[in-house]
């Protein structure tokens, strides 16, 4: 199945509905659904004891980074729902709706797991966070029909999960989902999306902002001890914000649908590249962030 998230329209999707393709693709995200779902659970869940469906304020932790990863994940299910759609010649108003729809369900359901486990709850700011991620590529997709704003995620080990793994994940790829220390959130903007032929900057170039945080060993606040009763280093969180430079490559254009789809695979990842760091009041050079 070759496809180009987002820019689907760009590469000639059949003209009319193809149902072996559209039935296909309705298999297999059942399937993937059923399977993302049951992964998930062991993942986050299986550890943590079940009870009755509650509410749960966390606006005042990882310092609005788990808010930004529910919005990068909104947005980009979204994205590439609607390629893959398009793909099978369901029309573009019809794709984007189903894809923004299906993101919010799953992330909705994420929502219910939490409400049903001890120490969460449903949290509505995890649901607008959701709802604002889809919002970006519905309202993108109404005003310009293609995507000139990007949400990209970004991660580097920060060291701190030894101190934590049960809590901060003990496996590389725990790590990249639970660590939110090593995360980085970011919106890379397509200034030449927004100009005319004639510009010098290609669509494909980018600047890029970005939100990260550092020093979080617990949620709304750091413990003295962990889960093995061991002492915790005393570290202050603080939060990180990034300018940088970065490449939408959905916008590279090639004849390759090889290229186009694996270029629209990685898209969601930020293209490593020099930043500006401003944290704790100060400013610091990357010569090559991540």
């Amino acid at each position: 199945m070759l496809f180009q998230p987002g820019n689907a329209q760009t590469q000639g999707p059949p003209d009319s509905l193809n149902i072996k393709r559209l039935n296909a693709v309705a298999i297999t995200a059942g399937v993937g659904y059923v399977g993302s779902m049951s992964a998930l659970y062991g993942l986050w869940y299986s550890d943590y004891e079940s009870t009755s469906f509650t509410f749960f304020d966390d606006s005042d932790e990882w310092l609005g980074m788990d808010k930004a990863g529910h919005a990068l994940t909104s947005y980009q299910i979204s994205r590439y729902g609607y390629g893959i759609l398009r793909w099978t010649g369901l029309e573009e108003r019809k794709s984007m709706w189903w894809s923004s729809g299906v993101s919010l369900l799953f992330l909705t359901n994420v929502e219910v797991f939490d409400a049903y486990s001890k120490g969460w709850g449903f949290s509505w700011g995890d649901f607008a966070a959701n709802v604002s991620g889809a919002g970006l590529f519905v309202g993108q997709e109404l005003l310009w029909k293609e995507q000139r704003m990007m949400l990209k995620f970004s991660y580097s080990e920060s060291g701190l999960a030894t101190y934590r793994p049960e809590l901060l994940g003990s496996s590389s790829l725990e790590k990249i989902f639970k660590d939110y220390n090593g995360q980085t959130v970011w919106l890379s903007v397509s200034p030449g999306s927004f100009m005319n032929e004639n510009t010098v900057l290609p669509e494909w170039f980018c600047f890029s902002f970005g939100y990260g945080a550092q020093n979080m060993l617990g949620g709304s606040f750091n413990p003295e001890f962990n889960e093995a009763d061991e002492l915790l280093p005393v570290l202050d969180p603080y939060r990180q914000f990034y300018l940088s430079f970065d490449v939408d490559l959905t916008k590279i254009k090639t004849n390759s649908r090889f290229l186009r789809t694996l270029f629209s695979t990685f898209a969601i990842l930020k293209v490593p590249a020099p930043t500006v760091e401003f944290s704790n009041g100060n400013a610091r050079w990357h010569w090559l962030y991540f």
